[in-house]
């Protein structure tokens, strides 16, 4: 299959990466893994699970780490339409997500779509993302952080940058932490990812190895924008109260999220704000 034809075919295979501590988000993670968090009532794992379900997926592959057994335990082998395995990484305490990765070398062996689990996005956001070789971003505002990119005129992305000084005058992009990967890109991306493990540089971020690809020309992704709809990613206290007005629940209802805290004035403000009914924002308010 050339890579031509191998971009215009959906994806029925996805990479979860859930092997940290979400120290952040402690005291909820003390317990359970910050992908059982809930939101507004629904756990972050299970809404990517319905939304993965609702795109076709058919099989998902699990890093897990931090009380891994919660997430086996919660999911299973199967749920709908998409089977689930799982992929221990015993030092996901001292290394980052580029050794998670790294870990899916050789479960995955087909074009794939790779997900963060600490993202809650509305359920319509990855219908063009469900083919290979794509790259989700948002507009970057003042109060985001973390990798953006550029693009050039044809959206497709022209340049990593870990330095928001770099590239001054251009437009800059935030990554939203969701890719899509075709195999001739992903075989590129192992042997990236096996030099930098090598070199011991297993406490960075998968975004260098990108960055590397895209310096060299070696990678090609096209954009995908999520400035249209509803999307955070959790990784405080303060992200939670924030989703929770992002992605209000139903049914007005308390969610363990807010009520399992301690009740200290930080946390009792936390509960207030999560348990007042807010109004959805606009899409510019709702991407860090």
């Amino acid at each position: 299959m050339n890579k031509r034809t191998e971009c215009n075919k959906p994806v029925t295979t996805a990479l979860l990466l859930a092997a940290g501590t979400g120290s952040r988000l402690y005291p909820l993670t003390k317990n359970e893994p910050k992908c059982l968090t809930s939101v507004s009532g629904k756990t972050i794992l299970e809404r990517m699970i319905k939304n993965l379900n609702r795109q076709g997926f058919k099989r998902l592959v699990v890093v897990t780490g931090h009380l891994q057994e919660c997430i086996r335990n919660y999911l299973g082998d199967q749920r709908g339409e998409l089977k689930i395995e799982y992929i221990f990484s015993p030092l996901y305490k001292t290394t980052n997500n580029i050794y998670s990765l790294w870990m899916a070398r050789e479960a995955i062996k087909e074009p794939f779509l790779l997900l963060e689990s600490d993202l809650v996005i509305d359920d319509s956001l990855l219908e063009e993302m469900i083919y290979p070789d794509r790259i989700a971003l948002a507009k970057m505002q003042p109060w985001m952080n973390g990798t953006c990119v550029t693009i050039d005129q044809s959206d497709m992305v022209s340049n990593f940058l870990t330095d928001h000084r770099e590239h001054p005058d251009d437009q800059k992009y935030k990554t939203v932490n969701i890719y899509s990967f075709s195999l001739s890109s992903w075989k590129k991306i192992i042997q990236r990812l096996d030099k930098q493990i090598s070199a011991g540089n297993v406490n960075s971020y998968y975004e260098t190895v990108f960055a590397e690809l895209k310096a060299e020309n070696n990678l090609e992704l096209k954009s995908v924008f999520f400035d249209g709809k509803p999307w955070y990613e959790i990784d405080t206290l303060e992200d939670l109260a924030l989703a929770e007005k992002i992605f209000p629940a139903s049914i007005h209802r308390a969610t363990k999220s807010a009520i399992q805290v301690n009740p200290k004035v930080y946390y009792k403000h936390l509960v207030k704000t999560v348990l007042t009914p807010q109004k959805s924002v606009g899409a510019l308010n709702v991407a860090k």
